[in-house]
């Protein structure tokens, strides 16, 4: 709490701005599931919603959601995420990977590229990655090829993209 005067100059409590109270929620969430305690990350996702809807608070208790295999509740929070922000790409990943987990392969790619498109998404490499490896299971080897390669551009010391770059380059020979 932020201290201020009233008229008289007695000081009064005044609550954190919305987007501050949000982020702790969202943060303190972030713990939880980060510990397992899913039910109380979503609790803490939701609170953090009702504050002030962020794309983050929406995409990570969709993440949430997929930890229980709840993938139509997970998909349908990124899509919220994304009404509330188009420039955050983290949702737009997790649609694509939530696509992939259900072998629905073809659908995901758009979602991958858009995440590649995205102005704010961290970590950068990761949609490059999953196409890169959808790219590998339906047999397109230079397009998985091209991903790799963006994913290393993307983080250098992405130890995961370079380990997939390399090993099929070394199939490629």
């Amino acid at each position: 709490m932020r201290g201020a005067a009233d008229a008289a100059g007695t000081a009064v409590e005044t609550p954190p701005d919305d987007l501050s109270r949000a982020t702790a929620l969202w943060r303190e969430a972030y713990r939880h599931q980060m510990a397992g305690e899913l039910e109380q990350a979503i609790a803490l996702y939701q609170e953090s919603i009702a504050v002030r809807p962020t794309a983050e608070a929406h995409t990570f208790l969709g993440w949430t959601y997929s930890f229980q295999g709840r993938l139509e509740d997970a998909t349908r929070e990124c899509l919220r995420a994304i009404e509330v922000d188009p420039t955050f790409g983290n949702p737009y990943n997790d649609i694509g990977v939530y696509l992939m987990q259900q072998d629905k392969l073809d659908e995901a790619i758009p979602w991958l590229q858009k995440a590649k498109r995205a102005p704010r998404y961290e970590p950068r490499q990761y949609p490059y990655m999953n196409l890169g490896r959808i790219y590998l299971r339906q047999g397109r080897w230079w397009e998985a090829l091209h991903e790799f390669e963006g994913a290393v551009r993307a983080d250098p010391a992405d130890a995961a993209a370079a380990r997939a770059l390399h090993s099929l380059r070394a199939r490629l020979n």
